[in-house]
């Protein structure tokens, strides 16, 4: 218990916890949101996908699916982890603030625990057991 009390175990912990973060939040990501939009993608057709910018449903359907895919796999692996955060937490935004915004509180949660997830590896970045924090001991 003590050692959990030093500034040491802190950064250990946060270093694992960091890495947790970032395996988990990219792997659901891609696997619970990303791939069954890429799945829509890939399928042609007439795709059916909510455009809550405007911009068309195919150009938002692209850029979920940027997001939520390549951005959630490299997160994962923790390369360029602050950067990649960025679009995780704008469709994050777009999600619970505009396509859910008439909704109840309960649809929103989702999108706001990833906003959250994903802001905290934006501000503290992928840590050292990350392909970036190799690349910064190699240095």
């Amino acid at each position: 218990m003590n050692s959990l009390l030093k500034n040491t175990a802190i950064g250990t912990l946060t270093d694992i916890w960091l890495l947790l973060l970032r395996v988990l939040g990219g792997g659901f990501m891609f696997l619970a949101h990303g791939l069954p939009k890429w799945h829509k993608l890939m399928a042609g057709g007439t795709i059916k996908f909510r455009d809550p910018l405007h911009i068309g449903t195919y150009p938002s359907l692209l850029l979920a699916v940027f997001a939520e895919v390549f951005c959630a796999l490299l997160l994962l692996l923790g390369v360029k982890s602050r950067l990649m955060s960025i679009p995780l937490m704008i469709t994050m935004m777009v999600a619970a603030f505009v396509a859910h915004s008439d909704d109840p509180f309960a649809k929103k949660e989702a999108a706001l625990l990833y906003l959250l997830l994903y802001g905290t590896i934006f501000v503290f970045g992928g840590g050292k057991h990350s392909i970036d924090g190799l690349r910064e001991r190699n240095r």
